[in-house]
């Protein structure tokens, strides 16, 4: 019985991204285990943390994910990033794997190699998230799969998808509508036509005259606004100023009354130091 398969760094896998074909014919050339050698090397990892036997079993193992990854090739996303998604999966499913519960690793790894795809794909495939909850995600893919075949769906057919997945109607409605949905290219090209115009994300950024030297330049006028600010203030009276203070910079604004119980006068007399601090103020700052 051979357990001993060619180790990772020996064999010229690569990374799918990098070339795909080569990556397939590469793993494809890894022999596919018997189920006495695949019991040998699970036990080896399971028992005595041999991280040789952890990688002969991945590597035994990776075609399967290319066959699963091919599977979700509908969605628009590069094969070499779904594939190694499903690799981390492949990974995570030969470390929980336990050989004594009587199963081929690869009935085991398939739920861990789905599930990576799954994250990647609804990560990825629309800018706004399409699914949250559990129910969302059991009905992004198969809805998916049944409007592929039928189309639009009919009140009787949601119903039945409904049914089929455990979810409500509603629910089946709202992820059609999202599913039918579709995403603006981030600088698309604007339309002659108002009545037709969508607006793509980069129409919501700063316009095109907000450049650097012009946001400096603001940004010096308002230190300079800043200053001016400052030395009016000083040179007020100590009872306008606290009047402007306590009326307009303070986090705990105070009430005209207020102010006038602490300095013996009518509400009306505060309001008017006021207005005659604010006048001085405003021909501070323009002058």
């Amino acid at each position: 019985m051979n357990t001993q398969l060619q180790p990772l760094q020996t064999l010229a896998i690569g990374v799918p991204g990098e070339n795909l074909e080569a990556y397939v014919r590469a793993v494809s050339s890894v022999p596919i285990l018997s189920a006495d050698e695949e019991r040998a090397l699970a036990e080896r990892l399971f028992y005595s943390d041999d991280l040789d036997a952890a990688r002969n079993l991945v590597l035994s193992h990776l075609r399967f994910v290319v066959h699963i990854a091919r599977s979700y090739g509908g969605y628009g996303l590069p094969l070499g990033d779904l594939i190694q998604e499903g690799n981390v999966g492949l990974m995570k499913a030969v470390r929980r794997f336990d050989p004594t519960v009587g199963v081929r690793l690869v009935s085991f790894a398939v739920h861990w190699i789905r599930a990576e795809i799954h994250e990647y794909v609804i990560r990825n495939w629309r800018i706004v998230k399409v699914a949250t909850t559990k129910a969302q995600r059991k009905l992004f893919f198969n809805l998916r799969g049944q409007k592929q075949r039928l189309g639009r769906l009919s009140v009787e057919e949601a119903n039945r998808v409904a049914q089929d997945l455990g979810v409500t109607l509603a629910d089946v409605q709202e992820m059609e509508g999202r599913l039918a949905a579709f995403d603006s290219a981030f600088d698309a090209p604007k339309e002659d036509d108002d009545d037709r115009a969508v607006l793509s994300p980069s129409q919501y950024l700063l316009a095109d005259e907000a450049d650097p030297s012009d946001l400096v330049s603001e940004d010096q006028l308002q230190q300079r606004h800043s200053v001016r600010l400052t030395h009016a203030l000083e040179n007020l009276d100590q009872r306008s100023r606290d009047i402007v203070e306590r009326r307009w910079l303070a986090d705990d604004k105070a009430t005209l009354q207020e102010l006038a119980d602490q300095y013996g006068v009518s509400a009306e007399r505060i309001r008017q130091l006021e207005n005659g601090a604010i006048g001085k103020l405003r021909n501070a700052m323009l002058a």
